[in-house]
């Protein structure tokens, strides 16, 4: 697995996204970032997108090639951040408030087309809806996996852990260094390429139930878009961990 650094990458990147006949249902884009502090107050090393597809992945180096990332046009003049305002090119995202936060203030992106897959995961539980499940919880709850693979995804999770997060001796900056750390390799690859897994639980739990549960997702992941990027959004605290209070 090699960053995507180059124009060229980011053109073999659009080419790859831009095809009318990405099927849709399943999504074919599955999308997160990483980062120091991600949102406006901190900024982007790697854009990680999933396609599911071709099942390949590519980490984007917005920590070195900045806006080109984002403003690199094909031969067609289609951009990266042309089709992640796409309201047509479906994106799954987990929890997408921060990572639109980051998006819109450093490059000016306005995410569109975003299945936000915590939502679907609090609509479809069981239990209390009070608070917000993170993505690790959500794989370790729901993920059907042999002891062998959640063995090898533990591994990843806490070896990336152990070198990016500070109070386990980590430190966020270790996403700028380049070369990649083959662990943060890991890391990054490992979230993106398990998404469609839970997509695809949460979805057939979803079809299951009364049609509204399904609006309420798509209602409450367009009001969070349109907070982040709004001058009052705030992406730190314990409010970011309450379910939408409607629900």
């Amino acid at each position: 697995m090699s960053l995507t650094d180059t124009p060229e990458g980011i053109i073999e990147l659009i080419d790859s996204l831009g095809h009318s006949d990405l099927p849709t249902s399943p999504p074919s884009v599955y999308i997160d970032l990483e980062g120091i502090n991600v949102g406006r107050k901190g900024s982007i090393a790697i854009l990680q997108v999933y396609i599911l597809p071709n099942k390949k992945t590519f980490l984007v180096d917005v920590h070195n090639l900045r806006e080109q990332a984002f403003s690199t046009p094909n031969s067609s003049g289609l951009t990266l951040k042309a089709i992640l305002e796409s309201k047509f090119i479906p994106k799954v995202i987990f929890d997408v408030r921060n990572d639109s936060d980051a998006l819109y203030s450093h490059f000016g992106v306005k995410l569109q087309g975003v299945i936000d897959l915590q939502l679907m995961e609090l609509a479809t539980r069981s239990h209390s809806q009070k608070f917000l499940c993170g993505l690790g919880r959500c794989m370790d709850q729901d993920l059907v996996q042999t002891s062998e693979e959640l063995e090898v995804r533990s591994a990843i999770k806490k070896r990336g852990v152990q070198l990016f997060a500070p109070e386990k001796g980590g430190r966020y900056e270790v996403f700028n260094d380049r070369p990649l750390d083959p662990a943060i390799v890991d890391y990054c690859v490992q979230d993106v390429q398990l998404m469609p897994q839970l997509w695809n639980i949460y979805n057939a739990k979803l079809g299951l139930m009364d049609k509204r549960w399904a609006t309420k997702i798509e209602r409450e992941t367009k009001a969070r878009l349109l907070l982040s990027q709004s001058p009052e959004f705030n992406g730190k605290g314990q409010h970011m961990a309450k379910a939408p209070p409607t629900w």
